[in-house]
């Protein structure tokens, strides 16, 4: 066994940051560890790169890491890869895998669950020297036709024990233009739509700082993404850091996702300031009281609309997410947040639809209660209403989204951004705007479904 091929399948359809393609780290991080294991290594993130599939079905193993909404497209590789040549193995690994492993297992021979660093090394040790698979933590896979789901890990592992991922191995390197750098793992918080805590714990875990500055100093002179789904939840260690990256010229322009409490933290946001922040990813999620309750997400409106405010003092721009449809939410609630985005002049935002991932809270209360339509995973990318709301009709919440986006975006705002100096956004609007009217065009049958299932209620 030398040769490991590895696949971040595409989604399945437009999406907020289709223009900018990324990798997610897990794939360039095992490939890594499995580079300096001695194996020949190569990474095709679809979205990135076409997959040569002649490449793919010389390989030894092949891992494919997928997403609720890209787990179709990776089972669909699988089956390819399986019909030309079933003695290949084929490893899955992600979030919505581990949740579903024995639905993967119709595909692929093993599921790697939870995170599969380490579990994935282990299995390829094990095939490789013909050893039983059995003792592996977090190792999913058939005896015949029964699925043998190993225990999980026991415990977390330092992520100091993990590399700097190498994204040489990835196959179009050259179309990445920001370089990924994830600094820490899971979130203190435990919002009921999110699966972070369920993969990750609830325990804040997070690199040293000397690492990542190492990991900086080998992207010299590329703007940086923190992938941390929150890189202010220690701010004590996020200081830490940032005064490091000034202490050592290291300020390119960077982006991460974080939350409003920073807001009340004037020497992080000085620090931000001067280590170059350019625009942080506030998951806002609603203006409306209930709904913030309802998502456990811990913050009033009050301090969402302090936060953009001094947030845009510190001259630091603000792309707010928003998530539409609670058993709070109406028609209105949708009006007042687009209001309220345009009131407070958010750079940028997404208004996303709630979307029960397999795993989350959300996911179990409304399967309980019956009012999940739809399981086809193409759907759960945000996008696409696959429930039925409680104070309006699916057909509404994906037209109130729909116009709520294409209202913000619009050209008139485009204009003004460009008029005002403010090319940026200027930019991204534009850009929205010919996405949103492309979404609209191609997606006519899921508005007819939709309101034919609603005209039924």
């Amino acid at each position: 066994m030398q040769k490991i091929i590895l696949i971040e399948p595409k989604p399945p359809d437009y999406h907020v940051f289709a223009k900018f393609p990324m990798p997610r780290l897990g794939l360039p991080v095992i490939g890594t560890m499995a580079k300096n294991k001695g194996y020949e290594v190569r990474i095709y993130c679809q979205e990135i790169k076409r997959i040569d599939y002649e490449d793919v079905f010389s390989a030894d193993l092949v891992g494919i890491s997928t997403t609720t909404s890209t787990a179709p497209e990776g089972y669909h590789i699988a089956t390819k890869i399986k019909e030309h040549n079933s003695e290949i193995p084929i490893v899955m690994g992600g979030a919505h895998v581990t949740f579903l492993p024995e639905e993967a297992l119709k595909y692929c021979d093993y599921v790697v669950r939870g995170e599969g660093e380490h579990t994935f090394l282990e299995l390829l040790e094990a095939l490789e020297n013909h050893h039983t698979v059995r003792n592996i933590e977090g190792l999913s896979y058939s005896e015949g036709t029964i699925p043998i789901h190993n225990p999980d890990k026991k415990t977390h592992f330092h992520l100091d024990s993990l590399p700097i991922p190498d994204l040489f191995l990835i196959q179009g390197r050259e179309k990445i233009t920001v370089a990924p750098i994830s600094t820490s793992r899971g979130c203190p918080f435990h919002c009921n739509f999110c699966s972070v805590t369920p993969i990750f714990g609830k325990k804040y875990r997070f690199r040293s700082t000397n690492l990542i500055i190492e990991e900086m100093k080998q992207n010299r002179g590329r703007d940086v993404f923190f992938y941390d789904d929150n890189f202010t939840a220690n701010k004590t260690r996020t200081k830490e850091l940032l005064e490091k990256m000034l202490e050592n010229n290291l300020c390119p322009v960077w982006m991460a996702q974080t939350r409003v409490d920073i807001a009340k933290d004037t020497e992080l946001l000085k620090l931000m300031q001067k280590s170059n922040c350019f625009i942080v990813q506030i998951g806002f999620e609603s203006i409306n009281p209930k709904t913030l309750e309802l998502y456990n997400k811990g913050q009033t409106v009050e301090e969402i609309e302090e936060s953009i405010r001094i947030l845009h003092q510190h001259k630091i721009r603000v792309h707010g997410m928003f998530v539409l449809g609670s058993d709070g939410d109406t028609t209105d609630t949708i009006k007042q947040t687009i209001k309220f985005a345009k009131k407070n002049k958010i750079d940028t935002v997404q208004f996303m639809t709630l979307t029960p991932f397999y795993g989350t809270k959300t996911y179990s209360d409304l399967e309980k209660e019956g009012r999940i339509f739809s399981k086809d995973w193409k759907l759960y990318d945000g996008h696409h209403v696959v429930f039925e709301p409680k104070n309006m009709t699916p057909f509404e919440l994906q037209v109130g989204a729909l116009k709520a986006m294409k209202s913000f975006y619009s050209l008139w705002r485009c204009l003004k951004s460009f008029w005002s100096g403010k090319f940026f956004n200027a930019i991204i609007r534009y850009w929205g705007n010919r996405t949103l009217k492309k979404w609209g065009k191609n997606h006519k049958s899921i508005f007819a479904q939709l309101k034919l299932l609603s005209n039924k209620k």
